[in-house]
């Protein structure tokens, strides 16, 4: 992961805009998650608690356990923001959340639409605000964090 990345105005254009979002993070999930099953909504059944499945994303969008991943979802963003001055400290956690994920199922290519929901979400909450600049300042800074999850996708399980 590299650190340099992103150049000082990005990480002002990011940290700026985090802001604004951060502040009510499971309403702007909601927004984010919302349309991600607009998009794939063959995604709905790869979120089950106690091994329920959700008839519908409205289902799934208000269930206690759902909004408790959303804060997670919402919190690694966080700590993405927090470090833009130092990515590669997140390089191990983000390639176990990998790991994780492709545990229950997730395919690596499902990680482009969460890409576009991420956009979409942050649009809407920013409004005008989100402009071309930021917009390439998040899609860099998502582009990063994917290329570590996807190393989880990589590492061979213990034994093989």
């Amino acid at each position: 992961m590299e650190s340099g990345m992103l150049s000082r105005t990005q990480q002002a254009l990011i940290r700026e805009s985090w802001r604004r979002v951060s502040g009510s993070p499971v309403q702007h999930g909601v927004v984010l998650f919302s349309r991600l099953f607009d998009l794939d909504p063959d995604l709905l059944p790869l979120f089950q608690y106690n091994c329920k499945r959700f008839a519908s994303p409205q289902e799934c969008l208000a269930a206690p356990e759902f909004l408790d991943h959303i804060r997670k979802v919402m919190l690694v963003i966080d700590a993405a923001v927090s470090h833009l001055d130092d990515l590669p400290c997140l390089e191990e956690y983000l390639c176990n959340l990998g790991k994780k994920h492709q545990a229950v199922g997730v395919k690596v290519e499902s990680f482009s639409t969460v890409g576009e929901s991420l956009l979409y979400m942050l649009e809407k909450c920013l409004g005008a605000a989100f402009s071309p600049d930021v917009r390439e300042a998040w899609i860099e800074l998502y582009s990063a964090v994917v290329k570590a999850m996807q190393r989880g996708w990589e590492v061979l399980p213990e034994g093989d």
